[in-house]
């Protein structure tokens, strides 16, 4: 069986690169990627999947099927890009890869006894499609979720931090700023006096912890004393839990800059909370048997987990049913993601290399899921007890 997918995705492998490559071309932002949704569905009806577009009430959204069997497994595509810098995460390759892996069980579902689902994903980056489209029961009925991520290199049980994606408003009053500055309340001053305290708290932050953001509005012009601030921040921790101690501590810092100049604050939630990654074992365990059986050269088992790759949303999908979220490697020249050169390096003849890897992969390590009886048993179940 693993003969007759590597071959399916080796038919179409000229289709795949050049998704991948066309998605690359014209990236588009959380929520817009309507011509990168289009391209990606387009091929997969050409391959026989019914496509329901516009799912979750997201537009960019769709859940393509093939098959009727009782195991329902589904391919995860990603498609959405970065600001200026396009596709520096690669969810090009993603979505190609999503594509080969979902045509490929296609070909053998009926033997299998399954029913391949692509479900396509918007909004990774920013704005959470999954946690949507899990709230929506887009999800429900699938008895494992796989997905494949680039990287500088091969990591088979990656991990991710919990993730909160807030911004926060401060407001106060304008007044000339040479004239009559004691009649000003000066926002700026107060998302200065949170950076600060900002900082000061990083030395007491807990292993695993993290804080980042930039100001997005400091004021109009110099001479007039801003009464409106905007600053955008990730908070990030190695569970939901410590997390939410980590934003109790930065609502502080938040409060505290509002305090000091005089001024207002609001804090509001930009994104859904990512929750961290929670790969299934069994399934990590598999998928690195194909890539080493592949010739690939994941990182030893010690070194996983010992820095988890950011946060995604598929974190939340990990938490409610089997998963992964491997990273698949490419030559990227030193650069890593969110990197220009990243983007540059993700439509190489390496990247394309990736596209067609995680695709068998993905494929083979769904088969092993389906013919490993003891597993195909507990998949179901699992559907059963959600």
């Amino acid at each position: 069986m693993n003969a007759d997918v590597e071959a399916a995705v080796r038919s179409i492998e000229t289709d795949l690169i050049a998704l991948s490559h066309s998605i690359h071309a014209e990236p588009e932002l959380a929520f817009e990627e309507f011509r990168s949704a289009a391209k990606v569905t387009e091929l997969l009806k050409r391959s026989g999947f019914e496509v329901r577009q516009g799912v979750a009430g997201l537009p960019t959204a769709f859940d393509a099927t093939f098959g009727s069997g009782d195991l329902v497994l589904g391919i995860c595509a990603e498609y959405d890009a970065l600001p200026e810098i396009g596709h520096a995460c690669g969810h090009n390759i993603i979505a190609a890869s999503a594509v080969g892996a979902g045509v490929a069980l296609a070909t053998v579902a009926e033997r299998l006894g399954i029913t391949v689902r692509v479900i396509g994903t918007p909004a990774e980056e920013s704005g959470g499609g999954k946690i949507t489209m899990l709230e929506q029961g887009i999800f429900d009925g699938v008895a494992a979720a796989l997905m494949v991520h680039p990287g500088p290199v091969d990591i088979t049980g990656a991990t991710s931090l919990a993730l909160a994606d807030i911004a926060i408003t401060f407001t106060g009053r304008e007044a000339h700023a040479s004239a009559a500055p004691e009649f000003g309340r000066n926002a700026a001053d107060a998302a200065t006096v949170a950076q600060v305290g900002i900082g000061l708290l990083r030395q007491h932050l807990a292993p695993g912890q993290q804080i980042h953001g930039i100001v997005s509005d400091g004021g109009t012009a110099p001479n007039i004393v801003p009464a409106r601030a905007e600053m955008l921040y990730y908070l990030r921790a190695e569970t939901a839990w410590a997390l939410s101690e980590l934003t109790a501590r930065a609502e502080a810092c938040f409060a505290a800059g509002a305090l000091a100049a005089g001024c207002t604050h609001e804090i509001r939630t930009v994104s859904p909370t990512y929750t961290e990654l929670t790969p299934d074992p069994w399934l990590v365990a598999t998928y690195r048997e194909q890539i080493l059986d592949m010739g690939r050269t994941p990182v030893p088992l010690e070194w996983e987990g010992t820095r988890p790759l950011g946060s995604t949303d598929m974190g939340n999908v990990t938490n409610v049913l089997p998963g992964i979220h491997p990273i698949i490697g490419l030559d990227s020249g030193g650069a890593v993601t969110h990197q220009p050169g990243f983007a540059a390096a993700c439509i190489t003849e390496s990247a394309d290399r990736a596209v067609i890897d995680g695709a068998i992969a993905l494929a083979r390590t769904a088969v092993r899921a389906a013919t490993d009886e003891p597993q195909r048993v507990r998949l179901l179940e699992g559907v059963d007890r959600r």
